[in-house]
Order: structure tokens, then C-alpha cells, then sequence
């Protein structure tokens, strides 16, 4: 198999830039280090390409494996020949090898199997080519009776079971049916025993296979899964017959009344089960992977939400009865107090409440509030409210999403940070940090936590897993690590560091041993290769080497300095890179990082959103306008955040006034958006949005 063909008529890539990333990846080499540091290698692809590449490649991998296990397999069995081999190694799908496999895999006895073991296979040969009506097999299969065939007819219905095993193992037959799954075939699903009436939408649904979206699939195999769904998968069974009996001749009548019973029961008995199975796993596989892409598309967006520097922020963990927990930071993100205050029913101790946060608030010139949107986040919002009129405080506040911080606060990692506090206060500490650095804070918690998507806990945990672990990889590295601030947990992340060496960079820098990017080097089991890999994405702000808190790589710091008597706005980059001997990309991106030192690319993405009112649900009036923050991006729709404590949802068919196929052509996660109410369901919590016809 020619990967490197394969693969640029796949992604539409030169061959050649192909090749070379296979090279580095089979070098060990990580994608952000191949997109960022190897662009003359690469053809300038980006981080999604390469990832591309090595998502593809893993797959033809996996099939050239499989190509060799099955022919290993064959030859063991004696059953390999140069045509089937020839067949094996010019398949590259998984499913039409396991078909070409499938007759000679090792399985539980067959009808097809006794009937051979009781010698039936010449009557089946005879039928098949020979026999000319149904009189002339009556005769003929009277030779094969004994005392465990009693009649012609049983011994010449025993015989057919070879024919209907062959029509089922033929891939010819199995394509007719898989094609009809795809084109013609139709998911019915009925009502079973759904007394809450969550799954009402899907009640006499009946909707053709390649018309169905990811999430209806989702919601039916969780439906069916609970027992309040039933689920069919109606092919178009007699036109299928007819085309599988085609593809076997016959010279008379009785032949064709033979294959067709045949065919019957092979369709019914043995290749609808297999397909409808195949056809099932398949949709919920597609949709399973379109709403991992769905979870990717909104996740890198909210990791790159802009960080807030420079301020000291406080995190408040609203609650009822337990009270709000209270927690400061200072701008590096630092633990510096608590409290616990109970401003809301059933205590309503508001003033003592009041004086606890002005204090703190004064203490440590605290500029911004982190409020939990969680419970009682509408009550505590109300009181922070009245604190800021009352106490007449300069100081903003903004709700920020608790999903996953209460994942954190019980942690392994959430203990070790803060081993003597309490896991409501490391909750309150975590939305403070929130807004400090999202992508910092974010990182600590598993992906399928954080609240965004669709259906994640429905989907392939490990699948999942892999899949978001890979953006949250990519985006730290877009993003860089400066190392005075991070954690373990962002470090390991980071381009070719482990989790040990993530930590044991962590431990080096807190005992002062990392001044300079080279002292990397020093550290017990990073090695030349890992140093390669990792330096360019870490930045060390103390280091007398300026060049050490930019995303200059250490190979090019030679490079770099030379340009120190170049006008950085006037260079001729062509003219530059030959005299340099470095090549134009890599020149560029010198050029540009020294334009910028230390350039944090989330500073150009939106502002976060602060409250100035208070506003439910009670508030909202049809035709209403406002600023809202996409929170969540799904097939059908984006959920925004307008203030009102529930995310309203501006259906795909509201988002633009030009037709879309999908949100994200016109949105991305964490967007500011102005948005015109048009639906208010009080009953059921839920609010209509429109971003259409908006003055």
C-alpha cells in the first residue's frame, strides 16, 4: 500500500510535504513541534493538517496490519492463494477485509457446516448446476438419505443451507443491502415504556439512514438504551432479493425457484442481521465522531478565552444552606484567603455578609469577582449587586461556568494544591482562576467535564478522551507556558513532556534551579530530543537571555540575534533567508515573534462579558435585545449566555440570515453576540433567540 499516495489524494496535500511528516512523526517528533518548528519541511501546513496526517495514517497502519494478520492467518489454513492475496492487499477498508476473511474465520458450527458433515455438499453442486426440475432432485437426493435424513425434501432444504452460508458470505450480496442501508433504507422508532415523555420527539419517528444528524442518533441509542425507544432499520427487502438473486444464473425454472428460496432465507437469516448490526455501529460511530468534533470545535475556543492579568480576583461558590464559599487570589493566580459567608435564605445574614467581603475586598484590592452560576448563583448575584451599590466599591463582577470545578475540587490534583483547604473553597478558588487564565485552570479538569458539546457522556470514553486530549495539547502550544505560573498539569501538555517530566520541571523551578530555557537540559530524564521538542513552547520571563521568553526555538537563536542589525520593518525576507541560510517561513515567524516578544495570541480574542444588571427570566419581554456569550456550539443551534441564569438557544435556522449547514460558519465558542428574544417558556425553563433582523 502506498500511504503517502493514499493519503494526499485523501487531504488534497503535495505528496512530498506528506512524506516528510511522516518522517518527523516516525522520528518521534509531536505535531506542534512539526507545525510550528518544521515549515520548510511541512509546506507550511497547520496543526489541523498535521493532525490530519497522523489521524489518517494510524488508520492505513491499522489496515496495512490487518492485511497482514488475515494473510498470515490464511497461510496458516492453507487456504491462501495469489488471487485472494492479490484481493487482501488492494482493500483498504476494514470492513470489505473482515468480509473477504469472513468465510474462512474459525466459528461455531453452521447449518452450512452439518450439512457438509452429513455429506450433502455433491446434492448442493448438483442443484445448483445440474438439476433441471424438482422431480429429477427428488430422485438424485434419495441417494443421500440415512438415519438423519428422512426425505428427498429434507435432505435437498439441508443442502440449500451451504447455498444460503455462500449468498451471505458473498461481498457482492452484502454491498447490494449496505448501499441500500445508505441510500434508501429508513430508522423507524416507536414509543416502548417512556412515562416521563423525555424522548417525545422521537415517538413514530421514521427518517432515512443518510438524512439522519448525529445528535437524533445519539438521543434515540440513549432512548433505546433506557427502554423507553424501540428501534428498526427497514432496508428495501424485496428489491434487495431480487438484486442478490441476479447475481446467480440459472437455466431453468426450478434452479431459479431454488436460488431465490435460497436467497430468501440467507437475507432474512443471515445478512440483514449482520448488515442492520454493521449499519447501527456504523451511525453510532459517524455520530459519535461528529459530536467529538462538535466538543473540539467548542472546546479550543474556550480554552483560548482571553486571560485577565493583573488583577486580584475573588471566586465566590454560591450555595443555600452550606453558604458561599469565599476565595482570593492574587494576579499570578496565588491562594491568598477564604471565608464563608451566608447571605441568601435560609440564614440571611446579608450585612455581616456584606462587611466579611468589603473587608477582603479592601484588604487585598480586589478588582474582580468570579461568581459560580450553579445554585443559588441568582441570589448570590443579587446580594454581590447590592454590595458593589451599597459599599460603593469599584469593582466588576462576571459568572463564570462551574462545570468541572467540582470535578477539580475532589481531585487528586485539587488535594495536592491545596491539601488544608476545604473542596468547597479549592471550587471557589478554581472559578477565580477561571477568569485569571482560563486555559491554565481549565487543563486541570478531564475534557468531557468542562460543559461543552453534545452528548459527551454518551460517547466512547476513551475515543473522547483521546480526541480532546489532543486539542487541549494543541492549543497549550499555540498559546505557549510561561513557566513562573504553571502548574504540572498545563507542563505536561506541553511539546514531548511526560507527566514525570512535566512535574519534575514544576519541582526544579520552585527550588529556583530554571533560570535560563537551556537549564532544561539539567533536568533528570529530558533528554537532547524531549529538549528539542518541548523548549520553544516554554518561556522563562527572568531569564537574562530575552530570546528565552519568546517562541524563538533555541536552534534558531543564532539566527535571531544576527537580525539585531536588520530594520525589522524593512527586511527583504527572500534576500535575508539565502544570505542567513535559514528559509523564508522559518524567517517570518523569527521576524514576527521579535515584532511581538512573548506574544499572548488569546489578547486579540473577546473581552470578557461583566454584569452591570440583574436580570431572570420574569425580565424578558418577546422582541427583547442584548449582548450574550456563546456558551455551547451544537449541530442545531448555539446556546448563549444572556444573564438571566439559563442559557437561551438560537436555533441554526435563527443564526444568519443566509442559509447555514452548520454553527460554526458563522460562530465560534465564547463569541459576544447581540441577540433578539423570541421565545420565552417559563414552564419549561427554556428561551428562543434569534440573531436575525437585529437593529
Amino acid at each position: 500500500m502506498n500511504i503517502q499516495r493514499i493519503l494526499s489524494k485523501q487531504l488534497q496535500i503535495d505528496e512530498e510535504n506528506i512524506s516528510n511528516v511522516i518522517s518527523l512523526l516516525d522520528e518521534g517528533s509531536t505535531v506542534a513541534f512539526i507545525s510550528r518548528y518544521r515549515k520548510e519541511k511541512t509546506g507550511n501546513l497547520s496543526d489541523i493538517d498535521v493532525r490530519s496526517i497522523e489521524k489518517n495514517l494510524n488508520k492505513l497502519r491499522n489496515i496495512e496490519k490487518r492485511q497482514e494478520e488475515i494473510i498470515s492467518a490464511l497461510e496458516s489454513s492453507n487456504n491462501l492463494t495469489d488471487e485472494l492475496k492479490k484481493q487482501i492487499l488492494s482493500t483498504n477498508s476494514l470492513t470489505l477485509l473482515e468480509d473477504i476473511y469472513n468465510p474462512f474465520k474459525k466459528k461455531r458450527k453452521t447449518r452450512a457446516d452439518k450439512a457438509r458433515e452429513l455429506g450433502l455438499e455433491p446434492l448442493f453442486k448438483y442443484l445448483l448446476n445440474e438439476v433441471k426440475s424438482s422431480q429429477e432432485a427428488i430422485n438424485f437426493a434419495k441417494d443421500f438419505l440415512n438415519e438423519d435424513i428422512d426425505s428427498s425434501k429434507e435432505a435437498i432444504e439441508k443442502s440449500l443451507d451451504i447455498l444460503a452460508e455462500d449468498i451471505s458470505n458473498n461481498i457482492k450480496a452484502r454491498n447490494i443491502v449496505r448501499r441500500d442501508g445508505m441510500i434508501r433504507a429508513r430508522l423507524k422508532v416507536n414509543q416502548k415504556d417512556d412515562s416521563k415523555n423525555v424522548y417525545q420527539t422521537y415517538y413514530d419517528f421514521n427518517k432515512k439512514i443518510k438524512d439522519l444528524k448525529s445528535y437524533q442518533i445519539l438521543a434515540i441509542n440513549r432512548g433505546e438504551k433506557e427502554g423507553a425507544l424501540t428501534v428498526k432499520v427497514e432496508f428495501s427487502d424485496d428489491y434487495n432479493k431480487r438484486l442478490i438473486s441476479d447475481l446467480y444464473d440459472s437455466s431453468n425454472s426450478y434452479q431459479r425457484e431454488l436460488i431465490d428460496k435460497s436467497v430468501n432465507d440467507a437475507y432474512k437469516r443471515l445478512i440483514l442481521p449482520s448488515i442492520t448490526t454493521e449499519l447501527r455501529n456504523y451511525l453510532t460511530d459517524m455520530a459519535e465522531n461528529e459530536s467529538i468534533k462538535v466538543f473540539s470545535s467548542n472546546l479550543k475556543p474556550y480554552l483560548l478565552q482571553k486571560p485577565i492579568k493583573g488583577k486580584t480576583v475573588m471566586g465566590l461558590d454560591p450555595g443555600f444552606r452550606t453558604g458561599c464559599k469565599v476565595a482570593v487570589v492574587d494576579p499570578n493566580g496565588k491562594y491568598l484567603d477564604k471565608a464563608v459567608i451566608y447571605p441568601v435564605k435560609p440564614h440571611k445574614k446579608e450585612k455581616e455578609s456584606m462587611d466579611i467581603l468589603t473587608e477582603l475586598i479592601k484588604k487585598y484590592n480586589v478588582k474582580l469577582i468570579a461568581l459560580g452560576n450553579a445554585t443559588a448563583s441568582r441570589e448570590t448575584e443579587i446580594f454581590v449587586n447590592k454590595l458593589i451599590s451599597d459599599k460603593n466599591l469599584d469593582i466588576a463582577y462576571a459568572i463564570v461556568n462551574e462545570a468541572g470545578a467540582s470535578v477539580y475540587s475532589a481531585s487528586a490534583l485539587g488535594e495536592e494544591e491545596f491539601p488544608d483547604l476545604d473542596v468547597t473553597i479549592r471550587g471557589a478558588i478554581s472559578m477565580a482562576r477561571r477568569l485569571q487564565d482560563p486555559m491554565a485552570e481549565l487543563v486541570k479538569i478531564e475534557p468531557k467535564h468542562i460543559g461543552v458539546g453534545q452528548y459527551q457522556h454518551d460517547l466512547n470514553e476513551k475515543k473522547l478522551d483521546d480526541e480532546l486530549s489532543k486539542v487541549v495539547e494543541d492549543t497549550v502550544n499555540e498559546v505557549g507556558v510561561t513557566i513562573n505560573n504553571a502548574s504540572y498539569k498545563l507542563l505536561s501538555y506541553v511539546s514531548g513532556l511526560t507527566p514525570k517530566l512535566a512535574r519534575r520541571i514544576e519541582e526544579e523551578f520552585k527550588e529556583g534551579n530554571l533560570i535560563y530555557r537551556e537549564d532544561l537540559k539539567n533536568i533528570k530524564g529530558l533528554g537532547d530530543k524531549t529538549y528539542q521538542l518541548a523548549a520553544g513552547f516554554l518561556r522563562f520571563p527572568d531569564s537574562p537571555e530575552f530570546l528565552d521568553n519568546t517562541a524563538v526555538h533555541p536552534e534558531s537563536y543564532k539566527i535571531a540575534k544576527k537580525l539585531k542589525d536588520y530594520s525589522l520593518e524593512r527586511i527583504d525576507v527572500g534576500e535575508l533567508s539565502q544570505k542567513l541560510e535559514v528559509g523564508e517561513l522559518t524567517l517570518k515567524d523569527i521576524i514576527e515573534e521579535l515584532r511581538k516578544p512573548g506574544r499572548d495570541p488569546r489578547e486579540d480574542n473577546p473581552e470578557i462579558l461583566t454584569k452591570s444588571e440583574i436580570m431572570s427570566i420574569d425580565d424578558l419581554k418577546i422582541d427583547d435585545e442584548m449582548m450574550g456569550k456563546v456558551r455551547n456550539i451544537t449541530d442545531f443551534g448555539a446556546f448563549v449566555d444572556i444573564g438571566v441564569g439559563i442559557d437561551g438557544l438560537v436555533h441554526i435556522s435563527n443564526i444568519s440570515d443566509k442559509f447555514i449547514k452548520n454553527p460554526n460558519e458563522v460562530l465560534t465558542n465564547s463569541d459576544i453576540v447581540k441577540v433578539r428574544v423570541i421565545e420565552i417558556d417559563k414552564d419549561r425553563q427554556r428561551i428562543g433567540l434569534s440573531m436575525r433582523d437585529i437593529n
